[in-house]
């Protein structure tokens, strides 16, 4: 039981370490967006929470989106005050960014909205309320399945960053192949260009009566 309760402060303090609390400044709309930047997996379940001050209409305007590095967008939504949840399945392995843009629409002013995001992937994203009472299971069996989708999630992982070194590795050594036979075909065409070179001043100086 001890080293249960180990995992699952673990659990906890993974789960709290994406929630982020700051603030934003209402800027002119050509400004950049400000973006928080998380990974995730291929098929794997994401929920990002977001709660923002302020209201419509006070004078600034706070939009976000959902985008991953390959470009699929999960959300998209303009002028938005309050909580806002939204979940979605990870399309690809890639980093997915968060971006927010707060707009002023009077200048002269200085606006700003507080944000609270909180990112949760995988089995921290699960509803497990719904879970425990679907299955009927008990606090300490919901507990334990939490540990072990977090370790199937680790081991996942873990076999994504080998397969993804193993193509690195062979992506390294294609191109050093690739190098080592372009000097050595440089070096070929060189030594032909000298020889040429020589048998043709060699060729000429007799024909000019030099040598």
């Amino acid at each position: 039981m001890r080293s249960t309760g180990y995992l699952l402060f673990l659990l906890s303090i993974i789960a709290s370490a994406v929630a982020l609390h700051f603030e934003i400044d209402a800027v002119e709309e050509t400004r950049p967006p400000m973006c928080i930047r998380d990974f995730v997996s291929e098929g794997q379940l994401v929920v990002v929470n977001i709660h923002s001050s302020g209201s419509v209409g006070d004078g600034q305007v706070l939009n976000f989106n959902i985008r991953d590095s390959v470009g699929n967008e999960y959300r998209k939504k303009k002028d938005f005050a309050g909580n806002v949840r939204v979940a979605f399945t990870a399309h690809s392995s890639a980093a997915f960014d968060v971006c927010f843009q707060n707009v002023l629409q009077q200048r002269g002013r200085k606006l700003s909205r507080e944000l609270e995001v909180d990112i949760e992937a995988g089995s921290a994203a699960r509803d497990w309320n719904a879970i425990q009472a679907a299955e009927k299971l008990k606090p300490v069996e919901v507990e334990l399945r939490k540990v072990e989708e977090l370790t199937d999630e680790i081991v996942g992982e873990l076999e994504y960053l080998k397969a993804r070194e193993e193509r690195l590795r062979d992506t390294n050594e294609s191109t050093n192949r690739r190098v080592r036979n372009f000097s050595i075909v440089i070096i070929i065409a060189l030594i032909s260009l000298g020889g040429w070179q020589i048998r043709y001043l060699g060729n000429y100086f007799k024909a000019k009566h030099i040598i």
